[in-house]
């Protein structure tokens, strides 16, 4: 949800118009998948990076306001907490040099951006969650300032009715209340855009939940919330939990939470769109003037405002968009699953194993989607959360099989052909999925490093765990600037 946002008291009458506005949205978007002109002729490619700020003493900076004004590069946006940034990259096809091209942006944007960030004694931090975060620092006050914000909040807690609960057990246990969505800034991200035509977009997304395991397994990078040590990839239970808007009561009915895995193979990007109407009241019924109705029979296109708004706060790890860029629709699968960092190339490495596989897997000659089923996609899924490169998986013909022995036997090849399929230059290939096989040899990702990386400062320099984690950081800081993958870090 990107849109500004000044309206912070809903009427009953806001609702049952945004309400009336989506369903009227919603069936003008299924004529238009029917026979309008979606751009598909070339699948362009994006990446959003949500970045954490942090002081010499690998605190949070809460200076996110005044770095952006430093920064002035309409690439760089506010995030959720004053501690955040987003960095959104040019879109573009990845055929060619197209990784080497994001590479080289990347760290430009980052470099410069990390040079204005110094005039405000501040750095920028690429990892899912930054580890020296308490619970004092994630308090509605810290919320940047633009009102979007604070309204979710309201609507979000407002929903709820009642404090928000956080319970994530895993190596250790946490266990608080949080009475604001503050804890969600923790939570920070790299999304992955691949444009899709409509007649392919319900295979590309099926193929992007049934791997969203192996993604996550793969690509860990946030082991430690408040001090303990949790999940591999404890973000995907917190983000889950700080956005709840049920109480006790709705989830012992079955009532969908808003960050969902989804619970059903599609056959359609309408599909998605149908269900976020059907089950999730509105949380911003902001109104347009637009009547998509009128506009779709002038011959125009339809902006569809208050559906899109309404898509933006279901938070789908596989999200459907629809988007328009110079006067043409087109649709997008955002995939959501992955943490930030640590390193440019290691987010890279990343995005070439998520195109290359997805496609492959589309591409291939029996659907995984008809082998696996949607239960079995989310277990793994939660399962590669909570262990990492050492979770076992549930794969078709292979039984139940470690994440590593199934992405080196399996899943790589698959991701080579897809990558094959863009045209990617076979040195990019090589280079980025080289990457995700050495993290799986050597079992170290960025979530292995930062426990071992911890442990070591508590064992053999005598740290407690507040100091060991700022320790880390500050080695993780000089570390991810070097632009080597993580699994070749030193741990000292």
């Amino acid at each position: 949800m990107g849109r500004d946002v000044s309206q912070g008291a809903f009427t009953p009458e806001d609702r049952v118009r945004y309400r009336q506005k989506v369903r009227r949205s919603l069936d003008v978007f299924a004529l238009m998948l029917d026979d309008f002109g979606f751009d598909a002729d070339r699948p362009m490619t994006g990446l959003e990076i949500e970045l954490n700020l942090v002081d010499s003493a690998a605190e949070p900076a809460m200076r996110n306001e005044e770095i952006l004004a430093e920064i002035a590069d309409p690439l760089f946006q506010t995030e959720l907490g004053q501690f955040n940034l987003e960095l959104n990259a040019e879109p573009r096809l990845i055929e060619g040099a197209g990784f080497a091209d994001y590479e080289h942006d990347l760290r430009s944007s980052l470099s410069r951006a990390d040079e204005r960030a110094a005039r405000s004694d501040a750095k920028i931090l690429l990892v899912g969650i930054l580890p020296t975060l308490t619970e004092g620092h994630l308090v509605e006050d810290n919320l940047s300032t633009n009102e979007r914000y604070r309204v979710l909040n309201d609507q979000i807690v407002g929903a709820r009715g009642e404090a928000i609960e956080l319970d994530i057990r895993g190596v250790e246990q946490l266990r608080t209340h949080t009475d604001s969505i503050a804890p969600e800034a923790a939570c920070t991200s790299l999304q992955f855009h691949l444009q899709v035509a409509p007649d392919s977009f319900a295979d590309y997304w099926n193929a992007s939940q049934a791997i969203a395991g192996v993604q996550v397994a793969v690509g860990a990078n946030s082991p430690f919330l408040y001090g303990r040590q949790l999940w591999a990839e404890t973000r995907i239970a917190l983000f889950k939990q700080a956005t709840d808007t049920r109480p006790e009561e709705l989830k012992a009915q079955g009532v969908r939470p808003r960050v969902w895995f989804g619970e059903r193979w599609i056959t359609s990007i309408f599909d998605l769109f149908e269900e976020n109407v059907r089950y999730f009241p509105p949380l911003l019924p902001i109104c347009e003037d637009e009547d998509p109705v009128e506009v779709l029979h002038a011959g125009g296109v339809p902006q569809l405002s208050e559906l899109r708004l309404h898509n933006g706060t279901v938070y789908r790890w596989n999200r459907p968009v629809y988007d328009i860029m110079n006067g043409r629709p087109h649709l997008r699968v955002e995939n959501r699953v992955l943490p930030a960092g640590p390193t440019v190339v290691d987010m890279l490495a990343n995005a070439a194993f998520y195109f290359g596989l997805v496609r492959g897997l589309v591409e291939a000659d029996r659907p995984i989607w008809s082998q696996l089923t949607f239960s079995s996609a989310e277990e793994n899924f939660h399962a590669a959360a909570r262990r990492g490169l050492d979770a076992v998986l549930h794969w078709p013909r292979a039984g139940d099989v470690p994440v590593t022995k199934l992405v080196l036997d399996q899943l790589l090849p698959v991701a080579a052909t897809g990558l094959d399929g863009f045209g990617v230059a076979p040195a990019q290939r090589d280079r980025l999925l080289g990457i995700i096989e050495q993290r799986c040899r050597t079992g170290r990702n960025g979530s292995v490093w930062q426990t071992e990386a911890v442990w070591a400062a508590e064992r053999h320099h005598g740290m407690d765990r507040p100091a060991a984690l700022h320790h880390m950081v500050k080695r993780y800081a000089e570390l991810q600037r070097t632009n080597e993958p993580v699994h070749t870090w030193p741990v000292d």
